[in-house]
């Protein structure tokens, strides 16, 4: 599983700020932005958790995205669909269909 890291939290709460991090310890943060005023830790940790929520509530997302079939399969079925034939229009409908049931979203 993926951990947010403090640098991730900070570019998120501050993009474009300019500091350096040493093995993620908020402690050794040397802050060089003339523009922005450091976060605290708690802020940084808030941000981590949020970061972290979206990440994992996004999982089905990334599970899903290589299973699901090629756009190109999806553009010859909406010009056969054009001229009357829908049965490659079903057939995609119906791959997408089942990765969305193999990976559901889950209630939030």
């Amino acid at each position: 599983m993926k951990k947010i890291t403090i640098h991730q939290a900070i570019g998120s709460l501050l993009p474009g700020a300019e500091f350096s991090i040493k093995d993620n310890d908020y402690t050794t943060i040397d802050w060089w932005d003339e523009v922005y005023q450091q976060p605290t830790e708690e802020e940084v940790e808030a941000e981590i958790e949020r970061l972290q929520k979206e990440w994992e509530d996004s999982e089905y997302q990334r599970l899903r995205a290589p299973e699901y079939p090629d756009l190109k399969e999806l553009a010859d079925a909406l010009y056969w669909s054009s001229k009357g034939d829908n049965t490659k229009l079903d057939e995609y409908y119906n791959k997408c269909g089942t990765i969305k049931l193999k990976y559901p979203k889950p209630e939030q």
